[in-house]
């Protein structure tokens, strides 16, 4: 006589560390070097600003403009630090209150994650020296442009454009993607909408004012990304097995007959 089965174990549906690294490190690293190359050694940076600059009739027409410079610029960061204000309030609640505790580390992951992806874009950009499209010669400025990895001339002013700081107001909040891996994996690319929808806003409006070329954004959306799947790493990964690459067998346990 046969016991019936034992029920399975529940098993997480994430990936397995090397599947998740894969996914979330590797190729996402892969894609940004490769479309760095095209923006900034092939001339793509240059391709797509050209592009606005002609429409725009030879000129930065909309570098004051109420939507780009008021609406996206100013009260976009504004809705951001709004946010991130939110955010820390519900993290203080949930370590304070019993019923929060499942909340605790998702949100304190999450207002570390934006606060340092803005801070670390802040930092660099103090450290490269690269200028915004709008001072160039080429687009009606006065500076020659010096690449990222050229050595500045001795007299130029200091510059500070690159990564993009405005977008990652907007890009730092790709966090939303791990948080909802961490509490419910079904919402995790609504989630990663949100970051990646406000940090496009943000980074083209200020690519209309002439204030930056798409591989500052590009970088900007990189390191957001590196500093969320880092403190991911830290503070709410759960080692588990995927159902999809491990399958559980029980043995039958077989009765002996008295």
């Amino acid at each position: 006589m046969h016991s019936p089965s034992l029920p399975l174990p529940a098993v997480s549906a994430l990936p397995v560390p090397s599947a998740f690294y894969r996914r979330h490190l590797w190729l996402p690293l892969a894609a940004a070097l490769l479309a760095s190359t095209v923006l900034m050694g092939l001339g793509g940076d240059f391709w797509f600003a050209d592009l606005l600059y002609r429409w725009e009739g030879g000129q930065w027409a909309l570098k004051n403009a109420a939507l780009t410079r008021n609406l996206i610029h100013h009260d976009g960061k504004l809705l951001s630090t709004l946010a991130w204000a939110a955010t820390a309030g519900l993290a203080v609640w949930a370590w304070r209150r019993p019923e929060g505790q499942r909340y605790r580390l998702p949100l304190l992951y999450l207002a570390l994650a934006v606060a340092l992806s803005t801070g670390v874009v802040s930092l660099l950009k103090s450290l490269t020296h690269m200028d915004c499209p709008w001072d160039l010669s080429r687009y009606g400025g006065h500076l020659p442009y010096i690449g990222l990895f050229e050595a500045r001339p001795a007299g130029m002013p200091h510059a500070a454009c690159f990564p993009a700081g405005h977008s990652s107001a907007g890009y730092a909040w790709v966090a939303l993607y791990f948080v909802a891996l961490a509490l419910k994996p079904a919402w995790r690319w609504p989630a990663l909408a949100v970051g990646l929808g406000a940090g496009l806003l943000f980074g083209l409006g200020q690519q209309l004012r002439g204030a930056h070329f798409l591989s500052h954004d590009l970088w900007t959306l990189s390191l957001s990304w590196g500093v969320a799947l880092g403190l991911y790493r830290v503070l709410l990964w759960r080692p588990q097995v995927s159902a999809r690459s491990m399958h559980v067998v029980l043995p039958v346990v077989k009765e002996r007959r008295a």
